[in-house]
């Protein structure tokens, strides 16, 4: 008898059904993704949006320590009249592009050799090492090797290139060099990491075609490889150039914007104009312009490098 009603027992529970599992929505299962990534977009658009649009509501004012006066539009006009401010954007041209075109000559160069040699391509990581120090860790140690320490004068006089020592904070194009250097040897790799990618992901079905009709290894790059990655450079020369914008920790820590203004960029004028001669209002409408004149440099550049969807 208890065999029977355990058996009837086993028999129900098999054929008894299992609760069906509760499906999400459509919707909720589209609006999930989004709930994930909320936090950190919440945060993002905290540090960048709100600061961004405080500094462009403060520009129309003349910020004082007892309280803010309307300016309109004065303190723009005021900047398309001032000319430390078009020096500081030119200073800001030259030696950002001089710096650029040499850390995407360097860059690529060095990206060439290490995609494809074995033993190169194992030590990757040392060129790289540069980008992972402070900017202002950087900026003392050249300031040191050119200024302080005249280590960069010392080792050119003792191969006998130069007899005396260079000043070089105390000549133009010699203290917009320290920039142009400092700024290459750290932000060098960041371009360098891009290309590799770049000629990692090339088909090289093409490559070997080309080394079965007999073309060389620097033919193959300059006539396949170099023009496959032009929507690449084009990417990489952006964000940099977009970066170079901000440089402040090199002109604050080696020069200050001497000799005469000569290295004075717009992000260090922007910082004496807010910080130094406490004209806040200034400062951001000086930030709001630059911000506006880098959109208008990407979107020309996007749109010629990237017509119609294609590089």
């Amino acid at each position: 008898m208890t065999q029977t009603l355990s058996g009837r027992a086993g028999a129900a529970g098999i054929a008894a059904p299992a609760p069906a599992r509760r499906r999400r929505s459509p919707f909720r299962r589209k609006l999930f993704p989004y709930l994930l990534v909320a936090p950190a977009v919440v945060y993002l658009l905290m540090i960048t949006l709100y600061p961004g649009v405080y500094a462009v509501y403060q520009s129309f004012f003349f910020v004082t320590f007892t309280g803010w006066v309307p300016a309109g539009f004065e303190n723009y006009t005021n900047l398309m009249q001032d000319r430390e401010f078009w020096a500081a954007l030119w200073n800001t041209l030259v030696i950002g592009g001089i710096s650029l075109v040499l850390e995407c000559v360097i860059a690529m160069t060095l990206a060439f050799y290490a995609y494809r040699d074995p033993f190169i391509r194992g030590w990757r990581i040392i060129f790289l090492m540069p980008m992972l120090f402070m900017p202002s860790a950087v900026a003392f140690i050249w300031k040191l090797a050119f200024n302080d320490g005249r280590v960069i004068s010392d080792l050119l006089m003792q191969l006998g290139l130069i007899s005396d020592n260079i000043d070089f904070l105390g000549h133009v194009w010699n203290a917009r060099l320290t920039l142009i250097v400092a700024d290459v040897w750290q932000w060098t790799p960041f371009l360098f990491i891009i290309f590799v990618a770049g000629l990692q992901a090339q088909d090289k079905e093409m490559e070997e075609a080309a080394r079965l009709d007999g073309a060389s290894w620097p033919a193959i790059f300059w006539n396949i490889s170099l023009p496959l990655m032009r929507p690449v450079i084009a990417v990489a020369v952006i964000l940099r150039g977009i970066d170079i914008t901000t440089m402040f920790a090199n002109v604050f820590i080696i020069t200050q914007g001497t000799p005469g203004g000569a290295t004075e960029t717009i992000s260090y004028f922007i910082y004496r104009m807010g910080f130094r001669t406490f004209n806040f209002g200034y400062a951001s409408a000086a930030s709001a312009l630059m911000l506006i004149f880098t959109i208008i440099v990407a979107q020309v550049l996007l749109k010629r490098f990237f017509r119609s969807g294609r590089a």
